[in-house]
């Protein structure tokens, strides 16, 4: 019996990261000596760049805009592939009992984060940015979770709260929240990262990682039976998660380009949030290397 690999993997527990979940339940990492074990971050992705660092994760599956930044903070992974090259759909939510009725009434006031770095906290940055807003005059409350979310907006102790719009959905049905407005992200929304030093010393064991993820990701994809699977474990209506599915596209091709990996970047600097662009080759290392030839050199 051949010695199994083993690596600690995170992410939401949101729809997204069915593929993961179902390649893990049929047994197809165990397959080639791989032991996955995973990991739900209620945290978004600041609890996860933070695990990166510690050493509590070796692969994480997080919001592009926030890896880049922490990567740019002195975080020692990488980003080996997009995972969703979709925009991302951040509603903009306010307590039932807010007197707020439009983003516009939200200059100025305070708005509730997971945790600084995470993508409720930059992506607050880029709606102020979209409002023309002053970005030093940003406020935050740091929540910690969806949960902590909704307990402050309804206590009143922040103001609105950016989260992914189908995930909040049940709890706009419910009355908890009033949604606002949305702000999509201009950029592919999650990314794969991984600890730099077991790109080194696990190459091909973490290229078969994602090998087994992508296949898992068009399975889903192209299975009319997701919609109903989605429903069912995530709770959610299954008239928004066909709108969500639909509109929904997984990176099944393992590529990370150097021009989008620029263009966040540039976002990400006119924010403040980075000094400074930095090489592709610093923060990403796509598998492809046949791709990573060509994008260096452009």
């Amino acid at each position: 019996m051949p010695k199994h690999t083993q690596f600690k993997v995170g992410g939401v527990p949101e729809h997204f990261n069915l593929p993961w979940k179902k390649a893990i339940e049929e047994n197809r990492f165990a397959a080639h000596a791989i032991d996955i074990s995973w990991k739900d971050y209620c945290g978004g992705t600041g609890a996860m760049t933070k695990a990166l660092r510690e050493g509590e994760l070796d692969i994480a599956i997080l919001l592009t805009e926030g890896m880049i930044a922490d990567i740019h903070r002195g975080n020692q992974s990488k980003i080996v592939q997009f995972y969703v090259k979709s925009p991302l759909r951040w509603g903009i939510h306010v307590g039932a009992q807010s007197k707020f009725k439009t983003v516009a009434d939200l200059e100025n006031t305070k708005a509730a984060i997971s945790r600084y770095g995470s993508g409720s906290h930059l992506m607050a940055y880029v709606n102020a940015d979209n409002h023309n807003w002053n970005l030093d005059k940003q406020k935050f409350e740091v929540v910690k979770s969806l949960d902590g979310g909704r307990e402050f907006l309804t206590k009143g102790e922040a103001d609105y709260f950016l989260w992914e719009k189908f995930t909040t959905k049940p709890f706009v049905d419910n009355g908890e929240f009033r949604i606002v407005g949305e702000c999509p992200t201009p950029w592919p929304s999650f990314v794969v990262a991984v600890r730099q030093d077991l790109l080194v010393t696990h190459y091909n064991e973490i290229e078969q990682v994602l090998n087994i993820v992508n296949d898992s990701c068009k399975e889903v994809k192209a299975n009319q039976n997701s919609i109903e699977e989605i429903s069912e474990r995530y709770q959610l209506k299954k008239e928004d998660v066909a709108i969500w599915f639909n509109e929904t596209e997984w990176a099944c091709n393992g590529i990370v380009d150097a021009e989008t990996i620029d263009q966040v970047q540039e976002r990400l600097m006119s924010l403040e949030i980075i000094g400074a662009k930095m090489d592709f080759d610093l923060l990403c290392s796509p598998f492809d290397e046949k791709l990573k030839a060509k994008v260096t050199k452009s």
